[in-house]
């Protein structure tokens, strides 16, 4: 597949790999952008955004993010607590007065440590899930399940937990709060929480090139999961409320593009993953702007500390709204969605990438190849040598890379 874009000579092994990542004769499309010490080496992208196969993908294209959303929305709250507003160890009621979970601190919100994780106890169906205020509302008024304490991932009740804080302090949404804490000061033209509704941003449509069965007989699957104890239940509770489930992040769902789920439903490109992720894989600046604090990003490349995860039922590192890789490949933090697009930031080396796609797989594991694929391979390039370019960035402007590959 024709890769195009520009890179810095190191890579380009990572340019041809990222060719075939997409190739073959399924539709779809995606794009890579990398960051080194806040400067773009790599801004690459391949393939197409519709599902027909006949719309290129360009620079400014966009994709759902579905999990990393997460960690977006966790960098909003740092934000926040950077300025005082919020303080990790105290309990989250001292913010928001109708949060009734009097143990739960802001920290153990960003721990998947809440107890928060399941659905099943508080909609009634699909539709629910769709009215952010709703769902703030019926988190805020219930209990912590047996695994409050212990990790157990929260799947989507992630985002509105992060809303509902975050509402509390500013009297802002989620979506104002990405558009004013992330883009905003780092020049990012193209993100959005749901659909975007102006500006550079093209969302793309998802393509699902292995569906298997359908969505009544996901749905009996998912449903018969959640009534499990164990993992399997806790995994399936967190995402499955009825009928629908299965089914509404697999295809391009108007409803879900309008909602606010800060947890699933983010929208970006590779540029604004890479940018956002930059000053979080240096001192906390970028082009010369203070994004938050050095004290700040310095704790969020540690400790982390392994615990199999309750809701997962693998070994997990949570700190700070971000997880480690899965397995050691790649030093660094951030987080990957359930398609496998991911923003990710390592310290050690001054990475930062942003990856996107639009072609859904049919497995959790497929899904994360990609980015346990690509990590360690941007890792090695990076450590061949200096940047044989000479860079330029422009706040506010696409990366610019100069005496580079390009296609």
């Amino acid at each position: 597949m024709a890769v195009h874009g520009t890179s810095d000579a190191r890579f380009d092994g990572v340019r041809k790999n990222f060719g075939r990542l997409l190739d073959g004769r399924l539709n779809g499309g995606g794009a890579l952008c990398v960051y080194e010490n806040g400067r773009p080496v790599v801004d690459i992208w391949c393939g197409t955004r519709d599902r027909a196969g006949e719309q290129a993908w360009t620079p400014s294209t966009g994709a759902m993010l579905y999990s990393a959303s997460k960690g977006l929305s966790a960098i909003v709250v740092h934000r926040l607590a950077d300025r005082g507003l919020i303080d990790y160890d105290e309990p989250v009621r001292t913010y928001w007065p109708e949060f009734s979970g009097s143990d739960i601190t802001v920290r153990k919100l960003l721990l998947h440590r809440g107890g928060l994780s399941q659905l099943r106890r508080l909609v009634d169906g699909v539709d629910d899930l769709l009215d952010h205020d709703l769902m703030q509302a019926r988190l805020a008024a219930a209990s912590p399940d047996r695994h409050f304490g212990a990790p157990a991932y929260h799947a989507l009740t992630f985002g509105w937990l992060m809303a509902g804080l975050a509402g509390a302090v500013t009297g802002k949404s989620m979506r104002e709060l990405w558009a004013q804490e992330l883009a905003e000061p780092l020049g990012v033209g193209e993100l959005s929480l749901g659909a975007p509704r102006d500006g550079e941003l093209e969302l793309s449509e998802i393509v699902d090139p292995f569906r298997i069965g359908n969505a009544g007989l996901r749905d009996s699957v998912l449903s018969g999961l959640a009534r499990l104890p164990g993992p399997a239940g806790a995994m399936a509770g967190g995402v499955h409320v009825g009928p629908g489930s299965a089914q509404l992040f697999k295809a391009q769902n108007p409803a879900i593009h309008d909602a606010q789920m800060p947890a699933a439903n983010g929208v970006a490109s590779a540029r604004a993953m890479a940018r956002i992720y930059a000053p979080l894989a240096t001192d906390g600046t970028l082009d010369g702007v203070r994004f938050l604090s050095e004290s700040t990003v310095a704790s969020f490349d540690g400790p982390f500390r392994w615990r199999r995860d309750r809701a997962l039922g693998l070994p997990m590192s949570w700190n700070h709204g971000f997880h480690r890789a899965p397995i050691p490949v790649a030093n660094g933090f951030g987080h990957v969605g359930y398609s496998g697009c991911f923003g990710w930031a390592d310290p050690s080396t001054g990475l930062s990438v942003g990856f996107v796609h639009n072609r859904l797989m049919s497995t959790v594991a497929a899904d994360l190849g990609s980015f346990l694929w690509l990590l360690p391979m941007i890792s090695r390039a990076a450590a061949k040598g200096a940047p044989a370019t000479a860079l330029s960035t422009r706040r506010g402007e696409p990366p610019t890379i100069t005496s580079a590959k390009a296609g």
